[in-house]
């Protein structure tokens, strides 16, 4: 069977070897390591899954046998586009979430064996090399667009994509070409990053990188004038200034207040600017960087360091915000400076906030460690000794390797405890940190939006909002639809439709965390009357419009609708039998003349629905006869050339049908290619779930399929009402549970040293000692293999006298007293969304919010959301702590006014 598979598309489609001897000759290909300079494919994961399905290519597959009826087709990236005519990607896709990565051979082969969709450009992107230090190579999936231009013409600006590997004189050839400069002119380059500000990109060799240049940024060319003198010398004279250092020094004629000073977006870099106003605003490091204590203490020769770079361009960037000379800079040169040395963070896709804080610390930290060369030092077990003992020598052992203004300020103690469950070994060690990060109480629920078909025709799809167990099964999501909807759960079948097909037939045993937030899922009613005990089986049916290519003079065939399940006895499976239970099922929505409809049939299956999915989608496939076999089959099937229409030979007993308004085939699950042709008046031999397509022609289409109609769905009251407020969660719990003792996992043992093995100890975190400023990074992000999720809980946390000393363990510890004073906010969906930041300036003691370039007045009350991400508190110093204590209820963890 599967070599009638036909599979080919625009991109043609050749012989395919075995499914056994693909994936023998793709699986070392696709464990290539990336070279910089080699070219990448992007494939749809989607497709790809289906393609290793097919063949079997993933171990936990026993047999390696594949599935015959998964053949994928050709390949079809569509679900990658923002815009199917441009092909442009969309934004924020994901390393093998939305695609898969693929070298050029493994590339060539794939196209070989199954084509490409009719007028999909393949997705190619080069290697390229990051990182000043530790090399580290990537694709790069998404190429910086840049706005170039001409001196004398600055309104005709041209959109162009470079590498971020590319060159300054890249660009020059670039330039000369499309605005037609000779090569013996003499040209210079300038960026222009806002209205009146230029700077000179004066060393061609740079890479795009190292120059700074961001997303959207206009690239300006000067071609020099005959007079030997310069357009620039006009253009720049209207007011416009040159750039005097790395940000931007505009004359502001109105001074702004130190510290309140926005940062420019560079191009998704909310992330950074976040992170580095929270720290602008933390009074003793900025205080310490302002008077310039940093340059005696600048370790160039730290291996662990980055030659004091970091620190001279955070030094720097911090003049320029205190300096209360501009309403907003531009920090280039200090993200140029931490892609070199980070090169997780070279690139203009978002980032994580805390991961940056986190990089940056350290940074500074080596950058200016007062240790010059660090000692060996060797650790030792607590052996029974008082706690008080093995604290402080863990924190001077720790002092002796590492002292900076960084652990000053920032670095506080752990206790670490572990038990063991086998011999009750006790080992306790104390370790330094930099920022708590702690977790929240998980959600146990989940909502989902599904859209139910139902098995009566003439019922609209309505669409729910069902509440279901967070690691649930596909069986819990059915019960809860079952409730809403009053139809059975035994009578449900879960689906995930994808371009006009069933990406996905879901099992009742399956994993909720299967399915992604942005899956459209359908769930159908497939009704199984116990009409004289006939065993049923269940198909899959595709709508598809048969089209002509004038260029080949071949048929096609594009996709459209909703699928359909449909239940039919075995022993009913014939094509008249198909053809009027499916007429019925798509009354709603395909009107025929009346004396064409047959008598209902008695049995009662699944309609169609609709979801509002739009077609636009367009995929056509070529058409593979099978060979010589197929060629026969297609014989018997009459084609009515007059009425552009296929006429089936209909037996004598079943008069009603005047015309076959369509025709079946049986296609392969992805409905692009055909297996086999429909032989009429036999019994049908098929499986559960294979998949048949109704193959009609334009005209009929147009003439009887109510496209509107067959969209049209209802919501349901679930969808209406507004969603229960989420439990809010006081800062208290999340460090109660930080504290909590919890058993080792399976996949992380201790090694206990008197057992001499592994063992699942108990294991349980205390503080010992908190620094000045301590930093709580609240863990709103959660990954699994299926599932990325945002934990959007409200936190509430206090402005005001949240008092830590109840959690800290040492006895002879002061009372520990914070004040907030910054937060970094982040709103949206995980990889995606915004970063903004509150924070207290130290002058007037006033909030204020930081919304990358702008920054506005707050008040206290609006400090306190769910998108709170990490906050920055500090300690009340001993002048403080003299004062009359704040109330209970302020110190509580509670208070947020």
């Amino acid at each position: 069977m599967a070599a009638a598979e036909g599979g080919g598309g625009g991109g043609g489609g050749g012989a395919r070897p075995e499914t056994t001897v693909q994936r023998t000759e793709l699986g070392p290909l696709l464990a290539t390591a990336l070279r910089p300079g080699e070219s990448w494919y992007l494939v749809d994961s989607r497709w790809f899954k289906q393609w290793k399905k097919y063949v079997g290519f993933d171990s936990w597959d026993m047999f390696g046998a594949g599935d015959p009826s998964l053949f994928p087709g050709p390949i079809d990236n569509s679900g990658l586009f923002s815009d199917p005519e441009t092909q442009s990607l969309k934004e924020h896709l994901i390393d093998e979430l939305d695609y898969v990565l693929v070298p050029t051979e493994a590339w060539n082969k794939l196209v070989t064996w199954y084509g490409c969709i009719d007028g999909q450009q393949p997705i190619v992107r080069k290697v390229v090399e990051y990182g000043l230090f530790v090399k580290h190579y990537k694709v790069e999936v998404y190429l910086l667009e840049l706005k170039l231009c001409e001196s004398n013409d600055p309104d005709n600006v041209i959109s162009c994509h470079f590498s971020k590997a590319d060159t300054v004189a890249t660009i020059e050839k670039e330039m000369r070409k499309l605005f037609n400069i000779p090569a013996e002119k003499e040209t210079r380059l300038w960026n222009r990053y806002t209205s009146n500000t230029y700077e000179q990109l004066s060393k061609l060799d740079s890479t795009v990188q190292d120059a700074g240049l961001y997303q959207g940024q206009v690239v300006l060319i000067e071609a020099k004038n005959e007079d030997g003198t310069w357009p620039g010398q006009h253009f720049l004279a209207k007011g416009s200034g040159f750039v005097c250092n790395s940000y931007n020094c505009r004359d502001s004629a109105s001074l702004s207040q130190p510290g309140l000073c926005g940062l420019s977006n560079l191009g998704n870099t909310c992330f950074m600017n976040s992170a580095l106003q929270c720290l602008s605003n933390t009074p003793p490091l900025t205080d310490y960087f302002l008077e310039d204590k940093y340059e005696a203490e600048i370790n160039q020769n730290n291996p662990l360091g980055m030659r004091g770079e970091i620190a001279e361009a955070y030094a720097e960037l911090i003049k320029q915000i205190w300096s209360g000379r501009q309403s907003h800079v531009a920090p280039r040169m200090f993200k140029t400076q931490v892609g070199r040395f980070a090169p997780q963070f070279s690139g203009y896709q978002q980032q994580d906030s805390q991961e940056l804080l986190a990089f940056l610390l350290d940074g500074l930290h080596e950058d200016l460690n007062r240790v010059k060369k660090k000692p060996y030092l060797e650790l030792k077990d607590a052996n029974g000794r008082p706690d008080s003992e093995v604290a402080k020598e863990a924190w001077e052992n720790h002092r002796l390797r590492n002292d900076s203004i960084i652990v000053d300020i920032f670095h506080g103690l752990f206790k670490s405890t572990l038990v063991c469950p086998k011999c009750s070994k006790v080992s306790v060690t104390f370790d330094p940190f930099c920022y708590l990060t702690l977790p929240l109480p998980l959600r146990r629920d989940r909502l989902m939006e599904v859209t139910l078909v139902y098995a009566d025709p003439q019922h609209r799809p309505v669409q729910y909002r069902v509440v279901v167990p967070m690691m649930g099964a596909i069986s819990d999501l059915c019960e809860s639809l079952s409730k809403l909807s009053g139809v059975p759960a035994e009578n449900m079948v879960v689906t995930d439709v994808y371009n006009h097909r069933f990406h996905k037939i879901f099992q009742m045993d399956e994993g909720l965390n299967h399915i992604m937030p942005k899956d459209d899922i359908f769930v159908y009613e497939v009704c199984k009357p116990s009409e004289d005990g006939s065993e049923y089986v269940t198909l899959s049916v595709y709508f598809r419009e048969k089209t002509m290519r004038q260029s080949s003079n071949t048929s096609g065939t594009i996709l459209f609708g909703q699928p359909l399940l449909i239940s039919v006895p075995k022993h009913k499976l014939t094509v008249d039998h198909l053809y009027s239970v499916i007429l019925e099922r798509i009354s709603r929505y395909v009107k025929l003349p009346l004396e064409e409809y047959s008598t209902p049939c008695l049995d009662k299956g699944t309609c169609n629905g609709s979801n509002g999915v739009v077609e636009g989608d367009i995929e056509e496939m070529e058409h593979q006869d099978g060979g010589q076999e197929g060629k026969e089959k297609l014989a018997e099937v009459d084609p009515c050339h007059s009425e552009g229409c296929m006429q089936i030979e209909t037996p004598r007993d079943l008069q009603p049908y005047k015309k076959q308004h369509f025709t079946f085939s049986l296609v392969n699950s992805s409905g692009t290619s055909e297996i086999n042709s429909i032989v009429e008046g036999k019994i049908l031999k098929l499986n559960a779930f294979s998949a048949l397509a109704i193959d009609w022609d334009s005209d009929t289409r147009r003439l009887l399929f109510d496209e509107q109609e067959a969209q049209a769905f209802e919501k349901h009251g679930s969808m209406l009402q507004p969603q229960k407020k989420k439990a809010v969660v006081a800062l208290r719990d999340c460090i109660e549970l930080f504290t909590t003792m919890e058993t080792l996992g399976e996949h992380d043992p201790w090694y206990c040293p008197n057992c001499k093995k592994h063992q699942q100890a108990t294991k349980k975190f205390d503080l010992w000692s908190l620094p000045r400023i301590l930093v709580v990074h609240l863990k709103r992000f959660s990954y699994s293999r299926y599932w990325r999720d945002k934990l959007d809980t409200v936190v509430e946390f206090p402005i005001r006298g949240l008092n830590m000393s109840e959690f800290v363990c040492d006895p002879r510890a002061g009372s520990y007293v914070y004040d907030l004073i910054a937060v970094s906010n982040h709103y949206g969906a995980m990889g995606v969304g915004h970063y903004t930041a509150y924070a207290k300036n130290k002058v007037n003691d006033k909030w204020y919010y930081f919304d990358d370039s702008s920054v506005s007045m707050a008040s206290e009350d609006q400090i306190v959301t769910k998108a709170a991400y990490v906050l920055f508190y500090q300690r009340r110093n001993n002048e403080e702590h003299t004062a009359p204590s704040p109330p209970q209820e302020e110190c509580d963890g509670m208070d947020t006014n």
